[in-house]
């Protein structure tokens, strides 16, 4: 949208949650609710010219019909607002999340644009039900469908026919570029190599822990390092000298620490989401160079020359294993040439021309 905004006036509307967190069923739940107040406080920003970005105040509740009516309301009423004060009449909308639905349905538009990035039902937090019925809706009712993954998208083929579009991730080739080594922060050059790294978010419902775990044990003599939030209890790690998890350190400082990794591991879990996905990380992995090991998922077939795909546990430890002693598949620069077409830039480019098709 930052790429979008250099040609068009943007408003980004922050994520309408699909499930309040609740104790039993959420992680962090106090830290999770605090920090979306503090988004709703700030309300409207401009981060640059023409880029808007507005938290509205909602109420998550989505199994009731009659209170997601009344949410949509609220939630209506202050786009609108903000949409009228920016000059944004007609515009075209673009809908990541199913909880927005209800929302978007009634307002006036160009056309509407579903970004089915990821099957939300499957979100383990999420009243499944209502989710998947927000599903369908946006599926009837988009005027386009844009897909990052080829399997979601032939599973859905049936609902979008003609309507659906594969339009892959970008990635800021500019930001992530490799770092030499004394522009590294000093807690990730203090740790010993080599260096198995992951940067990102550390969900228990994407990341496979006890494959952290395992590539701890039987790789004692490498570092495993962690950055990133994390929803699972770390404190498992505490017996293993050898694991760092450094907690969340800014975009801006990512590259500068990926810099220092000697391998880049998606240990991902083997469920739904997970087979529905395409992570951006993995392009940020190889924009920096990186040897890259992932646990299997559909995906990364069109990464087969660049990225070693393990289908079990054993298999992801020998592949980690043998990319520490042979530098992966490919030398750095081919990885990163390999990437340097994908950028954001390029991707709005196809978003604008076919979002700005007349609707059916």
């Amino acid at each position: 949208m930052r790429s979008v905004a250099r040609d068009r006036r943007v408003l980004v509307v922050n994520s309408i949650g699909m499930r309040m967190p609740t104790r039993g069923n959420s992680t962090h739940v106090a830290r999770r609710i605090v920090r979306k107040l503090r988004s709703v406080a700030k309300f409207v920003r401009r981060p640059e010219p023409d880029f808007y970005v507005m938290s509205p105040l909602p109420l998550p509740f989505y199994g009731s019909p009659f209170l997601r009516a009344v949410n949509a309301v609220l939630v209506r009423a202050q786009v609108r607002l903000v949409a009228a004060f920016l000059r944004l009449r007609t515009p075209v909308i673009m809908v990541t999340i199913p909880t927005a639905w209800d929302v978007v349905a009634p307002m006036r538009r160009r056309s509407l644009v579903f970004n089915r990035s990821d099957r939300h039902s499957d979100f383990p937090e999420a009243d499944r039900g209502a989710i998947e019925a927000l599903e369908h809706r946006l599926l009837e009712h988009a005027d386009h469908v844009v897909y990052v993954s080829h399997a979601l998208m032939a599973e859905e083929a049936p609902r979008t026919g003609e309507r659906a579009h594969f339009l892959d991730h970008g990635v800021d080739v500019d930001h992530f570029t490799t770092r030499p080594e004394h522009e590294w922060p000093d807690d990730v050059r203090a740790i010993p190599g080599p260096r198995i790294g992951f940067f990102g978010a550390l969900d228990d419902f994407v990341v496979d822990f006890d494959l952290l775990e395992r590539l701890a044990v039987e790789l004692p003599g490498a570092s495993l390092v962690l950055i990133g939030d994390a929803t699972h209890p770390m404190e498992r790690f505490d017996e293993h000298p050898n694991v760092h998890w450094l907690g969340f350190r800014p975009y801006d400082l990512v590259p500068a620490y990926g810099s220092a990794f000697d391998v880049a591991i998606m240990p991902w879990q083997d469920n739904n989401w997970i087979k529905h996905s395409n992570p951006i990380k993995l392009k940020e992995y190889l924009a920096l160079g990186l040897p890259v090991v992932s646990t299997d998922f559909a995906e990364l077939a069109g990464y087969a020359d660049r990225v070693r795909a393990a289908r079990s546990h054993a298999e992801f430890v020998d592949a980690v294993r043998r990319t520490l002693a042979d530098g992966g598949p490919r030398p750095a620069a081919a990885l990163r040439e390999s990437v340097l077409t994908r950028s954001w830039r390029s991707r709005a480019a196809e978003l604008v021309a076919l979002a700005e098709q007349r609707g059916r």
